[in-house]
């Protein structure tokens, strides 16, 4: 059983590596009867292997299916797969960041040691260029995505963003990618209560903690809650706000750390932020370049009224001295 196993690995392997094998060439590959192979290649097809027959000459040739199957890869394939992962999970490619965390930690948990090193020393030689974000470890993002599929407790120092350190638990829900950051989603036990963790701040110890059992997660809509406690939560003045435009409108002008943006139908929309100071929360909303509603804190009106009184007489203070000029140009023409 072992040799049929081996040899139905070696079978698979043969038939990733071109596009059609003959019957023959496979026997000879693999040291056994043109029969052996035609019987290799049924249960191939038994565990799920799209191998399809050539037309003339009997051969073989591995098609796409409904489903992935397993795939064979070589030490060089393995290693550009885990480096290019690596590279995604970093943000190079919009969109595809939390996927390839998860991919990746499946390939790393399997790699052989050998292979780690050469993942690790080639991503160390590389030097990205242009980088968004905060830079984080992919170690340290296929490390946490492992405890949240396998339901273990995560202990780590954390930073906060004043600079304050403490030593945390966490039973770890979910990363997410803001598209400049990495986020943990999880239940804090010494807090009792769920919290966002900004990764690059996190320095994970070992071993993990206990298992546990998944709680029900704080929303339904995780990337929405998360932009919600980032762009509010740890600020002094909340501020909401009805926004006079679509809701993609809003989003394509105001990052989803800085707010949270829930749509009230086709031409509005509802913006929650927060600041500590009212005129950094004024700032922020009127660069959208949007005419809003102010609903959210009550004295942020009043000030509102005063900063436009500001700006306005700033505006007539540099009108004025231009004047002069735009009159000698006028007069010149």
């Amino acid at each position: 059983m072992v040799e049929t196993s081996a040899r139905l690995l070696r079978l698979l392997s043969l038939l990733q590596t071109r596009r059609e094998w003959s019957g023959t060439e496979l026997a000879e590959r693999l040291g056994v009867t043109p029969r052996t192979v035609r019987r290799d290649v049924g249960r191939l097809r038994e565990l799920g292997y799209p191998v399809a027959a050539t037309a003339g000459a009997p051969g073989y040739r591995l098609g796409a299916g409904t489903d992935l199957p397993p795939l064979l890869l070589d030490d060089d394939e393995a290693v550009a797969v885990a480096v290019g992962l690596r590279t995604a999970a970093g943000g190079s490619v919009t969109g595809i960041e939390e996927t390839s965390v998860r991919a990746l930690a499946k390939l790393e948990r399997v790699l052989p040691s050998r292979l780690r090193h050469r993942v690790r020393a080639l991503q160390s030689m590389t030097v990205p260029m242009g980088r968004a974000g905060s830079a984080v470890d992919p170690a340290a993002l296929t490390a946490i995505a492992s405890a949240c599929r396998d339901h273990e407790t995560l202990r780590f120092d954390y930073r906060s963003h004043e600079g304050q350190q403490s030593a945390r638990a966490a039973e770890p829900y979910r990363l997410v990618h803001s598209g400049r950051h990495w986020y943990l989603l999880g239940w804090d036990t010494g807090r009792a209560g769920w919290r966002t963790y900004r990764v690059d701040r996190l320095s994970l110890r070992t071993p993990n903690g206990p298992r546990f059992v998944p709680r029900d997660p704080p929303d339904a809509d995780l990337a929405t809650y998360v932009s919600r406690s980032l762009s509010s939560a740890p600020y002094r003045y909340q501020g909401r706000f009805t926004m006079h435009a679509p809701a993609e409108v809003v989003a394509g002008r105001m990052p989803a750390t800085v707010a949270a943006i829930e749509p009230i139908d086709a031409r509005s929309c509802t913006l929650t932020s927060g600041a500590n100071d009212l005129d950094e929360l004024a700032v922020w909303v009127a660069q959208t370049g949007v005419d809003f509603d102010v609903h959210e804190p009550p004295e942020l009106a009043d000030h509102l009224l005063a900063l436009s009184a500001r700006l306005a007489a700033a505006a007539q203070r540099a009108g004025a001295g231009r004047q002069p000029v735009a009159a000698a140009v006028r007069r010149a023409r």
